[in-house]
């Protein structure tokens, strides 16, 4: 397999499939691409990715864009550790989680963007939109974390945790204002050693 993220190793989705091959303890192999030169839209690499985006999965000859798409593939393609839940309304949640992360949130992600994760914090403060934005996804976590089990799906770990840990530590890692509870969850997802194969690899200065 191949896989097609940022040079910086700085894109939240990449990383989510990142850690679900580790997961999954499959072999593969990185190419990164230089997003700021325009990498994304060459000629060659739109043969591979439709979206001209990363990340991009190539397992054989079978090239796959969009990072919860891949993911559900490697779940349900490959054994070994699963990504998502076996019950199918907590696998219906886990689902909605991602596609909630990945659709929300734009304050949030513009001026906590994953350079706070990776780099390190800025200290511009949260706008009044990104602090609306911030209320709602705490509100949300916590509704989603209220049966006190350590993950979303209470004792199951899956990959939406990955990715709710992510849009937490954005705020969580900046040092901004964020509940106890969350930061904890947060701190405990940022731990698992998939997650922090991806944190701890090299990046080029910005």
């Amino acid at each position: 397999m191949l896989l097609y993220v940022d040079s910086n190793y700085a894109s939240p989705y990449a990383m989510s499939v990142f850690v679900a091959l580790h997961e999954k303890q499959l072999p593969f192999e990185i190419t990164t691409l230089d997003l700021s030169s325009g990498a994304a839209s060459s000629p060659a690499y739109a043969k591979i990715s439709l979206t001209h985006r990363v990340p991009t999965l190539v397992d054989g000859d079978f090239p796959l864009s969009e990072s919860s798409a891949i993911t559900e593939y490697l779940h349900e393609t490959y054994p070994g550790q699963a990504l998502y839940p076996a019950e199918a309304k907590d696998r219906a949640r886990a689902r909605q989680v991602q596609a909630w992360l990945r659709s929300d949130f734009m304050p949030i992600r513009s001026e906590r963007s994953t350079v706070v994760l990776f780099y390190g914090p800025t200290p511009t403060p949260l706008s009044v939109e990104a602090r609306s934005a911030a209320q709602i996804l705490f509100a949300g976590a916590l509704e989603l974390l209220s049966h006190g089990g350590p993950y979303l799906c209470g004792k199951e770990w899956c990959i939406a945790d990955v990715d709710l840990a992510v849009m937490l530590n954005r705020l969580v890692l900046n040092g901004d204002s964020v509940p106890a509870s969350l930061i904890a969850y947060a701190s405990r997802q940022w731990q698992r050693p998939s997650v922090q194969l991806w944190v701890n690899q090299q990046r080029p200065p910005l």
